[in-house]
């Protein structure tokens, strides 16, 4: 089963999965409850649902939206590619991740895994409002509600952790990819769509820029890890590049090297972005830029 053929809604009206699509992703739910080691009370409140709508969800009473999809991908610790799918590299319109982008994997209890993970998006959110050099281990330590013996267990150095919330910001772009472009079928409409999703927007957009960000100064000064940033921008790199292909073949953008508009489009997603970060634009100055730019790709309508 790809994503392409499991659209996820919400109750807005749009294409429902088919039955045994949708049992199969309320089943992968499930045992992403169960492995997390929470009760499904628990679960729910960290997803932000009321306990009664995920047992309906469960239950086949309703459907799970996109935004609850990729929610319960990010407490789970699995990817909304895994739950739609059964498997992180299904095929769908979102370029799947190299397995060395994605968050570690290792065999822990539940709760050494759940631990993990909120030292991971404690530092997560630190690194990105205050900086990778701004933040001490004990910092993180305290906003995860754990010992700073507890986050040297999981993590050997500060630097190691930075790396991991590289990964976790792959992760969050994917999922919100996974879980929305498959619902797109006009070619101009995704590309819109897909750039939207990684503009700066909101702190926690901003927050992911900021990870990015951080991660080239530190790649350019030899600090940080080239391999990891080179293995998660090709993923990002190769989604806008295949979505571009797309509207080419559908006959909506012009017909040049398709690797070059990608360079472009991407460069300039980069550079704006930097500007909204340091406060020299604001986002809609940046949407409105990227949106002049998508026109003068587009072949001139009769």
């Amino acid at each position: 089963m790809s994503t392409s053929k499991t659209p996820i809604t919400g109750a807005d009206g749009a294409e429902a999965p088919a039955a045994t699509d949708a049992e199969a992703v309320r089943a992968r739910v499930r045992s992403c409850i169960a492995s997390s080691g929470l009760a499904q009370r628990e679960f729910a409140r960290r997803i932000e649902l009321e306990e009664s709508k995920l047992s309906k969800a469960l239950g086949g009473t309703r459907r799970f939206g996109p935004e609850e999809l990729v929610r319960i991908a990010t407490v789970g610790g699995v990817t909304v590619n895994w739950l739609v799918s059964g498997s992180d590299a299904g095929s769908g319109p979102a370029a799947v991740p190299d397995a060395m982008s994605l968050p570690r994997r290792i065999r822990e209890t539940p709760d050494q895994v759940r631990r993990r993970q909120e030292i991971v998006e404690a530092a997560w959110q630190l690194f990105a409002s205050r900086g990778l050099h701004g933040v001490k281990i004990t910092e993180i330590a305290a906003e995860a509600k754990v010992s700073t013996a507890a986050v040297y267990y999981y993590f050997d150095s500060k630097r190691e952790l930075f790396e991991e919330t590289l990964r976790y910001s792959v992760k969050l772009a994917f999922d919100r990819q996974v879980a929305t472009l498959s619902l797109i079928e006009d070619p101009r409409e995704r590309l819109e769509h897909l750039i939207g999703l990684q503009l700066p927007t909101g702190s926690a957009g901003a927050q992911e820029f900021s990870i990015w960000l951080q991660a080239w100064s530190e790649v350019s000064i030899g600090a940080g890890s080239q391999q990891n940033q080179a293995f998660a921008y090709q993923r990002w790199y190769r989604t806008v590049r295949d979505v571009l292909r797309e509207g080419q073949e559908a006959g909506v953008y012009v017909d040049e090297p398709v690797e070059d508009l990608t360079t472009q489009l991407t460069s300039l997603i980069d550079g704006l972005g930097i500007k909204v970060l340091v406060g020299t634009l604001d986002v809609e100055q940046m949407r409105t830029q990227v949106h002049r730019f998508l026109a003068r790709l587009e072949v001139d309508r009769p």
